[in-house]
């Protein structure tokens, strides 16, 4: 069957791609592995100079590559030109620093000289989501490319155009062939990928079902993997808050990326002392959120990514609803073309609610008062997944505090968790395991080869 992109904005078919068969796929991975053997002996400044050229081909293509995600997943123009923007900046940052976090360590032994080489592994697969089609690719892709392993890429079916223009994209960039390659492959394709001697690595970013999948194929082939799973992210407001900074950033926090995001926050865990006032102004600020065509300058929100999603998110609303739960704003789908779900603010939610106990892909937003921080730091950890956290709070102490108790892989403070091309990106529990970005992350994919030498 052909990949299909849609326009979620409009329901219309944008441009049909079809399916690479079992020959294709074959000849694919065999460019990948020869590839690797030109490619791993390259310098670290030839490296460097491509993923350069790469990024500039990105900064000069902004406005396309920006329509070409609007049109495949429906983010804002606004947003998807940042997004081109922040994978551009990645690959410069990579570019810069890449070889200072290769470089080679040397340990004090007994021996005459020893210590430790991070050696690229070979063809890595990537199996990529939808919500951010071109930051999720270069944000593995940028430092792997730096270690020198190539990537061949499986994206969601429902981006085949932004998967094959990021082939494009290196390609006019001078890497080699094979060195990035776009397979358009169905689910039933991926084992035979995974399972092929030619691939040495793979990392999934995509749902817990996903990944739970995926990490058996590549513990039964042997395999190394990185798992960036789901997540239900809290944002916690202490007494300590600045509500004048956090209550807008409450907001983005929730309708980024019209909030499809894994990292977004999900579950507001407010402090019952200052819970009144935040309520009164984040359900205000959640009501004037400006939804509509992606396109106009003026959106803020635009439309959920395909008619399946909208209505699991509308079907997740409604069930809480019927349980108990109120929505003090929004609460239900949007009628009309596109698949629309306003900004909405749920309380009272019981504990067994699927608003409770799933992750919300969409702009609706779970708040629960506590009595203290403790409390909320607590709420927060009482969950199966722990990928980022946001606290809000002008106290150092309770700053502190949050970060050192909440069970995630990143705690922001003051500010809405991000990835960023300097930390490492990753969660624990059902979120995952592994770390993308950063030294760490550049690491993921290279052979820590230890010498000694008596």
């Amino acid at each position: 069957m052909p990949f299909v992109s849609i326009n979620p904005a409009t329901n219309e078919v944008n441009e049909r791609y079809d399916t690479h068969d079992a020959a294709y796929v074959d000849a694919a991975l065999e460019r990948a592995a020869l590839a690797f053997d030109d490619f791993r002996r390259l310098s670290m400044t030839e490296r460097a100079t491509l993923l350069e050229r790469a990024a500039e081909l990105i900064e000069g293509e902004i406005p396309v590559i920006a329509h070409l995600m609007t049109s495949e997943m429906g983010k804002t123009f606004a947003a998807a030109k940042g997004e081109a923007s922040k994978c551009a900046m990645t690959m410069r940052y990579f570019a810069e620093h890449g070889a200072a976090m290769l470089e080679e360590e040397t340990v004090s032994t007994s021996g005459s000289r020893s210590g430790v080489r991070y050696e690229p592994v070979g063809p890595l697969l990537a199996i990529m989501p939808w919500n951010f089609p071109f930051w999720q690719i270069i944000r593995f892709a940028a430092p792997q490319l730096m270690a020198g392993n190539p990537i061949v890429l499986k994206h969601a079916p429902n981006v085949p155009g932004c998967a094959a223009y990021v082939e494009s994209l290196f390609a006019r960039a001078g890497y080699a062939a094979g060195v990035v390659t776009n397979l358009f492959i169905e689910v039933d394709q991926i084992e035979s990928v995974i399972a092929d001697e030619r691939i040495r690595g793979v990392t999934l970013t995509g749902s817990e079902r996903a990944g739970r999948s995926v990490a058996a194929l590549a513990g039964k082939y042997l395999k190394k993997c990185v798992l960036e799973l789901g997540g239900s992210d809290p944002f916690i407001v202490a007494a300590s808050a600045d509500l004048d900074r956090t209550v807008p950033m409450a907001v983005t926090a929730r309708v980024q990326n019209n909030g499809q995001a894994c990292i977004a926050s999900k579950r507001y865990i407010v402090v019952r002392s200052i819970a009144d006032e935040f309520l009164e102004r984040f359900v205000k600020a959640m009501g004037e959120v400006t939804m509509g065509d992606p396109m106009a300058t003026e959106t803020t929100l635009g439309p959920i990514v395909s008619q399946s999603q909208v209505e699991l998110l509308d079907a997740q609303v409604s069930s809480s609803l019927t349980l108990g739960a109120r929505a003090l704003v929004g609460g239900s789908r949007s009628e009309g073309p596109g698949y629309y779900y306003p900004a909405t603010v749920l309380v009272d939610v019981p504990g067994d609610a699927r608003a409770s106990c799933e992750e919300l892909f969409g702009p609706v937003a779970v708040v629960k008062v506590v009595d203290d921080l403790d409390e909320a730091i607590a709420v927060a950890n009482d969950t199966p997944w722990g990928l980022g956290a946001s606290v809000w709070a002008q106290d150092p102490a309770e700053i502190d505090r949050a970060i050192a108790g909440l069970d995630t892989g990143m705690v922001f403070a003051n500010a809405i968790v991000v990835s960023m091309p300097e930390l490492p990106f990753g969660g624990t529990k059902n979120s995952g395991f592994g770390r993308e970005l950063g030294s760490l992350g550049i690491k993921e994919f290279c052979n820590a080869k230890s010498y000694f030498v008596a």
